[in-house]
């Protein structure tokens, strides 16, 4: 058993992202990173890399820890490598959720098996900092060798997403096929439970994550800490579309109903003013209402992340009309460009800004409010250049230094519990 001046901890995710990034970073920077586990950490500019097509070093790029000392990071990679390539080449038995080979379910189960095992032979921490679906075995093993369990949850509980599949179902069947988590087994959801059951702390980043625990059967003893996420660097201002052009929209995420993308569809085909719609992400179907969509819009399948950046920057506003979301990066960054935010109380929208200041909040499933705010947007450009100025000021204020400094808080209150 460790003790608790160690301090360090263990961190676990199966492919990384920027806030994981930045927690991995902000443990580091205090001293306190014991180890990371994940799958894949990529080195641009290597060897191998140059040898790459640019698509997938692109896609391997968003795999990189710069600054992040190599001997820290562990890697898990060759199930993953095989995901990767069966998802380029639509291999979808090989990925299919839970029962497929190489599904996303079953290479975080191969990593947390290992991680736990990692934990149980006394690799020195304090506790272990683990995310959703990924952290049920590694706690078991933490708790057996007296170490903190840190419960990262991304997205809101998933008892309140199924409610709402079941709803969604019947409100807009042409869509259902592309409502992931349907079909979750019973099996996953329990494990989902039990990580909750088994966690000291359980961090979120919005409050509408937060509100989601309240489905949870039974009693959390876990303490909750709501950290929001950061901003890129703030752009220029910018100046929106000429009023003689077509407002330029964007989307940016899964394309799937989760998203209410099937709302943003209908607000586009009930415009009475010019605007273009531009589709950035992958499908996660491919129905006759989807395949409609990406006909009728521009589509990007994907796109490194400074693109991504560029693209909100080229285009007047973000529409995220989500339906259940944990908290939706892409409004940060879009705000951050200067790009007018529509999105929903499903999201982080109403932690980061003010109704009709520096960006708009719709109720979710209402197709109206979004053409409406679209429509006022389009007419009154005066409005929108003044909203685009608020949006980026108030991007600013939203730093990554300040969700570094909140993560360390965390986990040390966590750990002196």
């Amino acid at each position: 058993m460790q003790g608790r001046s160690d301090r360090r901890v263990l961190l676990v995710h199966p492919t990384g992202n920027a806030f994981v990034r930045q927690t991995a970073g902000a443990l580091e920077q205090a001293g306190m990173l014991a180890g990371f586990h994940t799958t894949i950490a990529w080195r641009p500019g290597s060897v191998i890399d140059r040898l790459l097509p640019r698509g997938l070093r692109a896609e391997l790029a968003r795999r990189s820890y710069p600054g992040i000392a190599p001997a820290l990071i562990h890697v898990h990679p060759w199930r993953e490598m095989i995901r990767l390539g069966a998802m380029r080449r639509h291999w979808q038995g090989l990925v299919r959720d839970e029962t497929g080979r190489f599904s996303f379910d079953a290479i975080s189960r191969a990593l947390e098996r290992q991680v736990a095992a990692a934990v149980r032979s006394g690799e020195p921490m304090a506790g272990v900092y683990a995310y959703d679906t990924c952290a049920q075995d590694i706690f078991v093993a933490a708790k057996e060798c007296g170490a903190r369990c840190l419960y990262d949850l991304p997205i809101g509980h998933y008892r309140v997403w199924q409610r709402m599949i079941e709803e969604e179902r019947e409100l807009q069947p042409e869509w259902a096929p592309t409502l992931a988590g349907l079909n979750d087994s019973a099996a996953k959801r329990a494990r989902k439970d039990r990580e909750i059951e088994l966690a000291d702390s359980i961090l979120v980043a919005s409050a509408f994550t937060a509100q989601t625990l309240k489905s949870f059967p039974g009693t959390i003893s876990a303490g909750i800490f709501r950290i929001p996420y950061g901003a890129p660097a703030v752009g220029e201002p910018r100046q929106p579309t000429r009023r003689e052009d077509p407002l330029r929209v964007l989307f940016v995420g899964q394309l799937g109903q989760r998203k209410g993308l099937g709302y943003l569809v209908e607000a586009m085909d009930r415009l009475q003013v010019p605007a273009m719609l531009t589709l950035l992400g992958r499908p996660v179907a491919t129905p006759p209402a989807m395949q409609k969509a990406l006909e009728r819009s521009r589509w990007i399948e994907s796109a490194p992340h400074a693109r991504v950046l560029e693209l909100m920057r080229e285009h007047d506003v973000l529409v995220f009309p989500s339906l259940f979301e944990g908290f939706g990066l892409v409004i940060l960054e879009a705000m951050a460009q200067g790009t007018v935010v529509i999105a929903t109380p499903h999201t982080a929208a109403p932690d980061l800004f003010e109704d009709g200041v520096d960006g708009f909040i719709i109720p979710i499933r209402s197709a109206d409010a979004i053409a409406d705010r679209i429509t006022r947007l389009a007419e009154d450009r005066d409005l929108l250049a003044r909203m685009s100025e608020a949006a980026r000021q108030t991007a600013a204020r939203c730093t990554w230094d300040e969700y570094r400094r909140k993560i360390v808080e965390a986990v040390t209150a966590t750990l002196e519990a």
